[in-house]
């Protein structure tokens, strides 16, 4: 028989209790959730509101950069040498973009965009942050613009910007001057950051790479401005809040004259060569041309290959710019120069002649030098040397002079050493000396050396700008002012603000009769009986003076006689001349180098001429006084 088990009576008061402390301890644990999403909550709304406020604006308002337009560019006579033009580029934005490729392949097919375009866009895209647009192509026409407008929606990050590019209406007239402007590439960049510039370029696209585009950069691009835009979720622009506006960057007048420069481009058309004209007094250059030339326009919007390659293989080096970087021997147009250090140093006098029989040889050596007249110019003194170009005087006076004192004297006047013109493409070319041709050839200086250094052969280059700025010393009288592109800035109203002068220390002339003796036989040059560019100056209305140069370049055998048609074009002697005029008051000097056309008397003169002729047309002026020195030193406000 089973026994029953007794049911436990529930102890109510217990289990009251218990529930009460669990809704206790639940209550308190509400409370401080609570108390955690109020405290959090005045945090946010309190607290930190600016801190949200401004990233809540973030999302909302965003401060973009505004490219300053860039400042334009004038002739002396305020004819528009370089302007800004509206363009419209396809660009792409890389981080909104999901698959470049594809994008790029339906582009292809839709714009029928060229492999020359892709590759660029590749190259640039490298150098390029994710977040900044890159154009794929630039210049569409209104026909283009259309084709993609009506197929935007399916090309997100790609866009169509409107913005002004540098046009140059003269084109190949004044590259090697002006220069141009092109995109913004990596190395730019690079550089930009050094300089602490980055910020300023943050919407602009091009940069001034060549000329006096890029070495007025700082003038010309101005100052970037800013403005506050809110955007919508998908950062389009709803509307505009504030504008910073930037500031355009300045306008600049140059001394170049357009008309001189067109002029010169017409004279020398089809021929390798440069012309220079600056302002005697000043140096303000005025005409600077070298040819062959290019298209600047080619690079604003980004050059082909093809026609990159086109320029950079040429036989005619036409990147070059041969008025500052092209390396000529001088030859006999640095005559006046050595002329006057012979007399300075007292190593000859007016009176001081030699008999030229065609030929120099030194003491105990077989070599022989020829004068290019092989029957020579018979009793010479300085200043005929200088009126035929004896060469044979210069043999002996070189090597009486010695390479040191040459040297030395040359460099004064600026040759072996840049000019300081604002252009950066200079080279300084070279002056010989024992100290170079050690460094250069771990060699002694011989004094067979010296001897073709007094007719500006031997190792001696010279560049055309460096050679007229000498000239411009002797003129001045040993003040040496820069040769200078820059002439001032335009104003609103069209006037314009110069600016300053450059100058260098000038040379000491030590007895200014030595200085009159030199200027009177280059004025016998273009006047003398025997002068070498007198049928090139004759019946000119007005007077002036110059030197002649013809330079080989390569040695004729001691036995053998230079033959032009038996020579490769490109080993023909070149033609040089440079002068200035009018004689008694000079205005203008002129530099002319024509490559492998042969005698400076010949070839180059005659273009001086026209030059002259075309600078002094409808000029009206006096008759030459009889004395000519005299009329010289009285316009010079100089006595000697």
């Amino acid at each position: 028989m089973h026994r029953r088990q007794r049911q436990a009576i529930r102890d109510h008061s217990a289990e009251a209790n218990l529930f009460a402390r669990r809704a206790t301890i639940a209550f308190l644990i509400v409370v401080f959730m609570l108390g955690i999403v109020l405290h959090n909550l005045y945090s946010l709304q309190v607290t930190q509101f600016e801190d949200y406020q401004t990233r809540s604006n973030g999302n909302r308002i965003k401060v973009l950069p505004i490219a300053p337009n860039r400042g334009l560019i004038y002739d002396r006579n305020g004819l528009l040498l370089a302007e800004n033009r509206p363009v419209f580029s396809l660009e792409v934005i890389p981080e909104q973009v999901e698959d470049i490729q594809a994008t790029l392949d339906e582009l292809t097919e839709l714009m029928g965009i060229t492999q020359d375009e892709l590759e660029r866009f590749q190259a640039t895209l490298k150098g390029t942050r994710r977040f900044k647009p890159v154009a794929l192509r630039t210049q569409l026409t209104e026909e283009e613009v259309a084709l993609f407008s009506a197929s935007k929606h399916k090309f997100a990050g790609v866009q169509i910007e409107a913005r002004l590019a540098r046009y140059y209406p003269y084109k190949d007239t004044l590259t090697h001057a002006l220069g141009y402007v092109a995109r913004i590439n990596k190395r730019d960049l690079q550089k930009l950051v050094e300089a602490g510039q980055e910020d300023n370029y943050a919407a602009t696209h091009d940069i001034g790479k060549l000329g006096i585009e890029k070495y007025h950069e700082e003038l010309l691009h101005g100052k970037v401005g800013y403005q506050q835009v809110e955007v919508n979720n998908q950062g389009r622009i709803i509307r505009v809040l504030n504008v910073d506006p930037p500031t355009p960057g300045k306008d600049i007048v140059l001394n170049l004259d357009l008309s001189l420069q067109l002029e010169a481009q017409r004279i020398i058309d089809g021929i390798r060569g440069a012309i220079v004209v600056t302002d005697v007094k000043t140096g303000g250059v005025l005409a600077l041309y070298s040819n062959p030339s290019y298209d600047p326009n080619l690079f604003v919007h980004g050059i082909s290959n093809k026609n990159y390659s086109a320029l950079l293989n040429s036989p005619d080096r036409p990147l070059i710019n041969r008025t500052t970087q092209g390396q000529y021997p001088p030859a006999s147009t640095i005559k006046p120069h050595l002329g006057l250090l012979g007399l300075e140093e007292g190593i000859i006098t007016e009176d001081y002649t030699i008999r030229d029989n065609g030929k120099y040889q030194l003491p105990n050596v077989d070599h022989v030098w020829r004068d290019w007249r092989r029957w020579g110019h018979g009793e010479v003194n300085v200043s005929k040397a200088i009126e035929v170009s004896c060469d044979t005087f210069y043999y002996d006076l070189a090597y009486k002079l010695g390479i040191d004192k040459i040297s030395e004297a040359m460099y004064e006047f600026g040759f072996g050493d840049f000019t300081g013109i604002d252009l950066y493409e200079e080279s300084d070319a070279n002056m010989p000396s024992r100290g170079w041709k050690r460094a250069r050839f771990n060699e002694p200086w011989y004094i067979g050396d010296t001897i073709p250094v007094g007719i500006g052969q031997s190792y001696w280059t010279i560049t055309p700008i460096q050679l007229i700025h000498a000239v411009n010393t002797l003129v001045n009288r040993g003040e040496r002012n820069i040769p200078q592109l820059i002439r001032g800035y335009m104003n609103p109203d069209n006037s314009v603000d110069l600016i300053a002068q450059k100058s260098l220390r000038p040379i000491e002339i030590k007895k200014q009769e030595n200085l009159d003796i030199i200027l009177s036989a280059m004025h016998d040059v273009v006047s003398g009986e025997e002068g070498g560019a007198r049928h090139a100056f004759a019946d000119t209305p007005y007077d002036s003076a110059g030197k002649t140069g013809t330079a080989q370049l390569f040695t004729v055998g001691q036995n053998e006689k230079y033959d032009a048609s038996k020579i490769d074009e490109r080993l023909r002697d070149n033609a040089m001349y440079v002068g200035f005029a009018p004689f008694n008051n000079p205005e203008i000097s002129v530099m002319v180098v024509l490559e492998n056309v042969g005698g400076g008397s010949k070839n180059a003169a005659p273009v001086a001429r026209q030059i002259m002729d075309f600078y002094f047309k409808d000029r009206v002026f006096e008759p030459v006084e009889d004395d000519i020195t005299e009329a010289f030193d009285d316009a010079q406000g100089t006595t000697p």
